[in-house]
């Protein structure tokens, strides 16, 4: 488990990423996901990541160092309609460059929410990365807001939608940032990526 987190740099440069000395983990999403809940969640740290009640308000790469062994990155939330398109170019230009070049990223993880069924522009990213070899994982948010059944239906949902496109699906993993649903399994998942 996480004994120690704290916050590195915020940029909207790449090239001033940290030295990509150990693994990272990147946490990105559509905008209002729930990605600093999850983060703060993972880390047991209330606010180590700022959260916001308004959307696209995460606008820069944001890196915690993590056991001082790994990186988790915090990524600005993709698809958020009121930013104005120059904003969301610049956006979709920093995400892109992050992505495609940094080279000690180990696992992108795309966070979506469990309460909508799959929805395109999510399911075009995850295309992106898949045609960019890029790897990573899914995790579904905010589980607490259904029960159990709705849960499992519309996880299936998505499996089904991805599996029109991926002979090979990628590992999906379900969390809640209000009850610490995943957390384990997030966490295990990392540590076995870093000594495998």
């Amino acid at each position: 488990m996480i004994k120690q987190a704290r916050f590195l740099i915020s940029n909207t440069d790449v090239s001033k990423c940290p030295p990509p000395d150990r693994p990272e983990y990147a946490f990105i999403g559509r905008s209002n996901v729930g990605k600093s809940s999850l983060i703060n969640m993972l880390t047991g740290q209330k606010n180590l990541a700022k959260i916001s009640t308004l959307p696209g308000k995460t606008q820069l790469i944001n890196h915690f160092i993590i056991d001082e062994t790994w990186y988790l990155v915090d990524l600005p939330g993709y698809g958020y309609a009121k930013l104005s398109v120059s904003v969301k170019e610049k956006f979709q230009k920093l995400i892109s460059k992050y992505i495609l070049n940094r080279e000690n990223l180990y696992c992108l993880f795309v966070l979506i929410d469990i309460r909508h069924e799959p929805q395109k522009i999510d399911v075009e990213f995850i295309t992106w990365l898949g045609e960019n070899h890029i790897p990573f994982a899914i995790i579904f948010t905010k589980a607490d807001k259904l029960g159990k059944v709705s849960v499992e239906k519309n996880r299936a949902a998505y499996i089904q939608e991805l599996s029109k496109i991926w002979e090979e699906l990628p590992p999906i993993l379900v969390s809640s940032s209000l009850n610490g649903t995943g957390r384990e399994e997030i966490i295990s998942f990392i540590e076995n990526v870093n000594v495998s």
